[in-house]
């Protein structure tokens, strides 16, 4: 894209509370800004646009929603306030109830003391490039007001949990139930603490839960996918058949075994796209740059197409759609099953591998017991001023030589940290003592 974003990152606008743009004039201000972009062509049939509004469980989420909607009805738009919920389900709604676009408050797995802004279009799925710089444009703009008679509404839709948590559930085979599982489901005090539970408890499953006691500042504090260790102790502690870690916003997912074993995104994946192969052919599979090199293989051995998409679900999700491709993820947990939802979905990746389970017939461990994944071993490496790492022709012959001899057994990745000014040095190998070693090799190299 040839414009600069001002504000949006790749998934939004997200910062500190009460930083530059995560403050009550900011969301005044983009509120309106984003009312007079939806308004015209991105009206409803009425002549009116209308918004949808949901957010996770951070103390700031109320000063926001307020300002949104204030700027929003200041700019003619009506608004459809959807309360706490998870990230999925305002995109599912905002389709669902053919709106203009719907708005995610949330900071996802990030503090409290961190918030977001970020649009689904109509569709359920990122606005347009061209919406976004729309938005922006118009923030340059000084904030107006229509006329008393054009200002926007704003309603409680009192029913949206409900609405997702039925709709989470239609993803489930209804030939199947989770009768005589156990499970533990570990809500991140984040959006889905009064969804998930009904969902899987819906299904049939016997539910205990943690992590479902929001105060407005434990979001993501020592639970949820996060910090799996409070959930690999309640399952055990309960004796439980498996345990699902979503995050804050729950679009990420992990899960856990009766004998304390995670699973990351790249093993989850794997056994939703395996349950699909028993059913049908599978286009093709998009990971990350971070995708375990174990996965790839697997893939490409079951005949099944694989592609790396930059880090971020959102640049896997642009893959998926480019290539009419349906599976993709991360390892950090982010899953997208296109044949179900338009996003990345934690609940409903959930409910996903568990049909894998169920329609196979074994524990999670040994459906996914073909997978061998490689171990990673990653070295920062502190960069100087001005450095240029990509000229570095010792790193270049170091990276050489190690990639002739992982050839087919192996992988490096060398990328520059987004945050800070390190290098980040990945290597995957069959055994973790060669992938220690080829970093080393590499790290040294850099230091020359």
């Amino acid at each position: 894209m040839s414009q600069q974003r001002k504000y949006f990152g790749t998934d939004g606008v997200r910062g500190e509370v009460g930083g530059p743009v995560i403050n009550a004039e900011f969301a005044l201000r983009l509120g309106y800004a984003a009312g007079r972009a939806l308004s015209g062509a991105h009206a409803n049939r009425s002549g009116r646009a209308k918004v949808l509004i949901g957010k996770d469980t951070r103390i700031s989420g109320y000063m926001i929603e307020s300002a949104l909607e204030a700027g929003l009805a200041a700019a003619g738009v009506d608004i459809v306030l959807a309360g706490p919920i998870p990230t999925p389900a305002v995109a599912y709604l905002t389709r669902a109830l053919r709106l203009t676009a719907g708005i995610v408050i949330s900071a996802s797995h990030n503090p409290y003391h961190d918030n977001g802004i970020k649009f689904f279009s109509a569709e359920g799925m990122k606005l347009p490039d061209e919406v976004e710089l729309r938005i922006e444009a118009e923030l340059d703009n000084p904030i107006g007001c229509v006329n008393s008679g054009e200002l926007g509404r704003a309603r409680r839709l009192d029913d949206a949990q409900g609405r997702y948590i039925e709709f989470c559930k239609s993803t489930f085979p209804s030939d199947l139930d989770l009768a005589g599982m156990s499970l533990v489901i570990d809500a991140a005090n984040g959006a889905a603490y009064n969804t998930a539970p009904h969902v899987f408890r819906e299904l049939g499953a016997q539910v205990q839960v943690i992590g479902a006691s929001p105060d407005g500042f434990n979001i993501n504090k020592d639970v949820g996918a996060m910090h799996p260790e409070a959930l690999i102790a309640e399952v055990a502690r309960q004796g439980a058949d498996l345990g699902i870690a979503l995050d804050g916003d729950a679009d990420r997912l992990l899960m856990v075994d009766a004998a304390g074993r995670l699973y990351d995104g790249d093993e989850l994946l794997y056994a939703i796209v395996r349950s699909r192969l028993s059913v049908a052919p599978v286009a093709g599979v998009a990971g990350t740059l971070m995708t375990n090199y174990g996965l790839e293989l697997r893939l490409k051995e079951m005949g099944v197409p694989f592609a790396r998409a930059k880090v971020g679900d959102r640049y896997v999700l642009e893959m998926l759609n480019e290539r009419g491709w349906l599976y993709g993820g991360e390892n950090s947990g982010h899953l997208l099953c296109l044949d179900q939802h338009t996003t990345g979905d934690g609940i409903i990746a959930a409910l996903q591998v568990l049909t894998a389970l169920c329609r196979g017939g074994m524990p999670l461990a040994e459906w996914v017991g073909d997978l061998r994944m490689f171990p990673q071993v990653m070295i920062n490496v502190p960069l100087k001023p001005g450095q240029d790492w990509q000229s570095h022709a010792g790193l270049a012959a170091a990276r050489e030589a190690v990639e002739a001899e992982l050839a087919g057994k192996g992988r490096v990745l060398i990328r520059a940290s987004g945050t800070e000014p390190k290098l980040r040095l990945m290597v995957e190998a069959q055994d973790e003592s060669a992938a220690q070693s080829c970093a080393r090799r590499l790290a040294d190299a850099l230091s020359i």
